[in-house]
């Protein structure tokens, strides 16, 4: 994966020195600077041009889903801020970044031993980028999101703040740590249960066991429970227009023939392992499917698979995976096929990938670039909308750990923990960039509300 791998080091002094020595090119609290310039585009006209590669008829509910709120505004448009972002001053210090690193892109799974973890949980936009970029959305999701919740403006900049905090402290842990360490540390439900008692106390842990135990419901069998059907034929998926949509009989056949076409090049991104498990299910329908806010309108599929009995499912997702909005910003690295982007980039920041993620690429009408994963195998999310500020204090700083422990696998800690310091400079740069982009951000909202009608 082309610049996806961190080079061999320097000694760790020299690095520290390099990082430290870069606040005299881009200091610390020039991070924290936000103003429109005046050749910023249009926020309509680049979302516009996302829709030109995006199924027509799903585009209305795309705007219909961003513009439910500025929070779910932000969510959508993660292009209109990768220019902000480029646009502004940059360390260049580089990772593989998520690309859309907001509050709702974070959650539980389940790992490959089937313990509960916590960790980034979205990676269309994966890419080679500067660190700061990630630090920047997520605190910017911070901000308005507390102000949607209707916490004080104060408590909405400690918010923020705290992500530039947790991720500072994170990263120097890590600068102290080998590299085998790094690569292993994960959250894990535990850990986060201990955070959350020690933070705001034992009613809030409650709250949180409630999550743990719906995402630990989310099984195969609570799949097949929810998204299928016994019929004649066999197991469907069953339809929930325009949510989830068999195709007309003509597409269905053809896409489910150009899929499974393909399906081949997907096994071959499996380890042999998972080849020889995959290998014991058989293929039963497939459906296209909505997901997300920013991805409305993308070419999405879920697929039911059944091994020896019917109460043996196994559902995948089909994704497609087109080019990062990080891409036009980042020189030098070019990635050919989208899924393999996003399939390695996640392999690489996340600390226990799902074992059936892999990538192909679509033939004849369906010659675009897709991944594949499994779905919602134990996913689980905190509802973000009803955090009193005490909590949303705590999501944001385990939010800000993870994105850092990710971070430190795929770039130079040692750099980046000697560039951001000991002190709260860097803190204070985030509380006043998120505060300033959160206004930036209503100002998009409103327009593109506006132009939409």
């Amino acid at each position: 994966m082309a610049g996806a791998v961190f080079e061999p080091p320097e000694p760790a002094d020299a690095r520290r020195r390099r990082g430290k020595g870069l606040r005299a090119a881009v200091r610390r609290e020039a991070l924290g600077e936000w103003s429109p310039p005046a050749d910023r585009p249009d926020p309509t006209g680049i979302l516009d041009r996302q829709n030109a590669t995006r199924v027509p008829e799903l585009v209305p509910l795309r705007y219909q889903r961003m513009l439910a709120s500025p929070f779910s505004f932000l969510r959508g448009s993660a292009a209109i801020m990768a220019w902000d972002l480029a646009h502004g001053p940059r360390t260049d210090l580089m990772v593989m970044a998520c690309g859309d690193a907001h509050l709702a892109n974070f959650g539980l799974f389940a790992g490959p031993d089937r313990r509960l973890v916590f960790d980034l949980n979205d990676f269309d936009e994966v890419h080679r980028g500067p660190f700061e970029w990630d630090v920047k959305r997520l605190a910017a999701s911070v901000f308005v999101a507390s102000v949607e919740d209707g916490h004080e403006p104060r408590e909405a900049r400690a918010a923020a703040r705290v992500v530039g905090q947790a991720y500072r402290e994170t990263m120097a842990r890590a600068a102290g740590m080998t590299s085998l360490d790094i690569w292993y540390a994960r959250i894990e439900a535990d850990a986060l249960r201990e955070l959350v008692r020690e933070m705001v106390g034992a009613r809030p842990v409650a709250a949180t066991e409630a999550v743990f135990a719906k995402a630990e419901r989310r099984t195969p069998l609570d799949n097949l429970a929810r998204f299928a059907t016994v019929t004649s034929e066999g197991l469907r998926i069953k339809e929930d227009p325009p949510l989830v949509v068999r195709l007309p009989h003509d597409r269905h056949a053809e896409a489910t023939k150009l899929l499974f076409d393909a399906y081949a090049n997907y096994l071959d991104t499996l380890a042999s392992d998972r080849r020889q498990l995959v290998a014991r299910y058989r293929f039963q329908d497939i459906a296209r499917k909505v997901v997300g806010v920013g991805s409305v309108g993308t070419m999405c599929f879920i697929v039911l698979f059944v091994g020896d009995t019917t109460q043996d499912p196994l559902f995948l997702q089909i994704k497609e995976a087109q080019e990062s909005v990080l891409a036009p910003y980042v020189e030098g690295v070019e990635y050919r096929d989208q899924g393999q982007r996003v399939v390695e980039g996640q392999r690489l920041i996340q600390s226990a990938s799902d074992p059936f993620l892999g990538w192909f690429t679509g033939t004849g009408p369906l010659g675009r670039d897709f991944y594949v994963r499994q779905l919602r195998d134990k996913k689980g999310g905190f509802d973000i909308s009803v955090m009193r500020p005490e909590g949303m204090r705590v999501y944001a700083r385990v939010c800000a750990s993870a994105l850092a422990r990710a971070h430190a696998r795929t770039g130079d800690p040692i750099a980046i923990d000697g560039y951001l310091g000991s002190g709260a400079a860097f803190d204070a740069a985030i509380e006043r960039f998120a505060v300033r982009y959160g206004k930036q951000n209503r100002r998009d909202y409103r327009r593109v509300r506006a132009a939409r009608g």
